[in-house]
């Protein structure tokens, strides 16, 4: 037995009676959600006993990992349109996709003095040489990212100092190792971060990112992800959402 596993059997040794038959589902998330997802397994656990096994990465390798068979049980995609390819093309439960959050973009930066509150240092180009976003055909907060300087006719000028992360995660890493002086990232992955410098990106400069989570037809059977999935709606989950900066319906 290897380790890791080992260390799971004794953690469940010592459940309370209540929880003796506590299970297991494996959930798919979108990277920008990845602390407000850690949260929410760890709520979803005290509560009922049951682990949820979190795999994240961008929502477009996300989507093609379950395409190909990945034994995910739930699907939280960073937008809309994949959760619902995902019901069209037969790999998720049709009727069970929901908003879970709304994301919000932000331009952030570890320099304290180079983001002010409205974004104009990306009429500055020259006081930067590397701005990161995450990939547009991937990461839907990449294509949000591409639409706001798009909005506001930068896009062409900038596009030389772009550099793309697989995810929104990366990206960040990006900005956060000076890799890139600054870069459009996701509000949960720097709200309450008081160093740098930020813009939260008004919402109309790009389309609403309403994230979507789906019952897989690998879960279609599995009475724990539907339990996390209404966990998911439920006060607990909405107040854990709304504390890493999102909006919910």
């Amino acid at each position: 037995m290897k380790p890791v596993y080992a260390l799971l059997a004794a953690a469940f040794a010592v459940l309370p009676a209540g929880f003796a038959g506590a299970a297991e589902t494996n959930v798919a998330v979108a990277a920008n959600f990845t602390n407000a997802a850690k949260d929410i397994a760890a709520a979803f656990t005290e509560e009922t006993g049951d682990t949820v096994l979190l795999s994240f990465g961008s929502t477009g390798k996300l989507y093609a990992q379950i395409a190909n068979g990945a034994p995910f049980s739930v699907f939280l995609a960073a937008d809309q349109a994949r959760a619902k390819k995902a019901v069209d093309e037969g790999f998720a439960v049709e009727g069970s996709e929901f908003t879970y959050a709304i994301g919000k973009l932000v331009l952030f930066s570890e320099d304290a003095d180079l983001v002010d509150d409205n974004g104009a240092v990306l009429n500055a180009p020259d006081s930067f040489s590397k701005l990161a976003i995450a990939n547009p055909a991937a990461a839907p907060y990449g294509a949000a990212a591409v639409e706001t300087m798009t909005s506001l006719n930068v896009y062409d000028a900038l596009q030389p100092k772009l550099v793309q992360g697989d995810s929104i995660s990366q990206t960040f890493q990006f900005v956060a190792t000076g890799n890139a002086e600054l870069g459009f990232v996701a509000l949960s992955q720097v709200i309450g971060n008081d160093s740098g410098s930020q813009w939260v990106v008004p919402a109309e400069l790009y389309e609403p990112i309403r994230q979507d989570g789906v019952l897989t037809n690998a879960g279609a059977d599995d009475d724990v992800a539907k339990a996390f999935l209404d966990f998911l709606k439920g006060d607990k989950a909405t107040a854990i959402i709304e504390g890493y900066g999102y909006a919910v319906e």
